[in-house]
């Protein structure tokens, strides 16, 4: 576990947290860029209807860039293009505003071991492929071990801006959970029964996956790069799944004051440190890793989050 940062820059750190959420922060928002509503499906998600669904995104997806692209929007068109690509999986695509997509790797109606990515800020259509990069990592590492594995990046709730008045606050995540609790009991509809499912999430995606705990059907929530969940413990997550937590030596989060506190009628921070003593996780290792490689190949990270979603909680390097 990383050493306790100094008791003034933590002061500092509080003192900046307060005012990002007081002080209204100045920046144009982008322009809207245009796209489709969701491809309306004809028939319910099941594994025999898996191919349909993914055609129908995957055309959406096709319709978003060309909107994207008379717009004037080539960054937006070509992240569109690239999730249209035929060997890509879209079990949901959204193009517009900041955009939304669930991506399947693998083959989830024969996968045993599935692991769904819950993305942190600042994940949207226009960054989503640094998203996927994390999602392919995992899946790479998984199926060295194992061929009947399934990665789903699930990018299915706005995510906060870094520099935000939200990213403070539970109110996006608020909003997220129920859609995460609804998309992986639908998941199980679509994979074989007794199938391992494992939550991961990263930074503010683990409020997401703090918020949605209760009721959520996973068997393995792991929490990396986490400012914390909102709750004070590991059984105030009133979940049956193992909770996992990992922080790097290297991940800034660790300055990230791990208060809670009402301010003027708003919910602040998120309260107890995952990789505390206090909080009870199971604490993996995630050696030298900063904020943003958690999923980086070759990492102690990667590979414990592999064997996580494998089922084999005792090849899990301790942290």
């Amino acid at each position: 576990m990383p050493p306790a940062r100094p008791r003034p820059l933590r002061a500092l750190l509080a003192a900046l947290l307060t005012a990002a959420i007081v002080i209204p922060l100045a920046g144009a928002a982008r322009p809207g860029v245009p796209a489709p509503p969701p491809a309306p499906l004809t028939t319910p998600l099941t594994p025999s209807t898996l191919r349909a669904a993914y055609e129908a995104n995957r055309e959406n997806a096709v319709e978003a860039a060309r909107m994207a692209a008379a717009h004037g929007d080539a960054h937006r068109a070509a992240a569109d293009r690239a999730l249209a690509s035929p060997s890509r999986r879209l079990l949901t695509f959204d193009g517009r505003g900041e955009g939304q997509a669930t991506e399947v790797l693998g083959d989830l109606t024969h996968a045993r071991h599935i692991a769904v990515l819950v993305p942190g800020s600042d994940t949207s259509l226009d960054t989503y492929a640094r998203f996927h990069r994390a999602a392919a990592s995992l899946y790479t590492e998984l199926t060295r071990r194992n061929p009947r594995v399934a990665v789903v990046a699930w990018l299915g709730y706005e995510t906060p801006a870094t520099v935000s008045t939200t990213v403070a606050t539970a109110t996006r995540a608020d909003e997220a959970a129920p859609h995460l609790r609804d998309f992986v009991r639908r998941l199980r509809t679509l994979t074989p029964a007794g199938a391992h499912v494992s939550v991961l999430c990263h930074s503010y995606g683990s409020v997401v996956c703090g918020r949605a705990a209760p009721g959520l059907d996973a068997d393995d929530i792991a929490l990396v790069g986490s400012p914390g969940t909102t709750a004070d413990s590991v059984a105030a997550l009133h979940t049956r799944a193992r909770i996992w937590a990992a922080r790097g030596a290297g991940d800034w989060v660790a300055d990230v004051p791990h208060l809670r506190a009402d301010l003027f009628g708003t919910t602040v921070g998120f309260g107890t440190d995952p990789v505390s003593p206090a909080f009870g996780a199971r604490l993996f290792h995630a050696a030298g890793t900063d904020h943003s490689g958690y999923f980086t190949p070759g990492s102690a990270s990667l590979a414990n989050l592999a064997r996580i979603t494998l089922d084999t909680p005792s090849e899990v390097t301790r942290g």
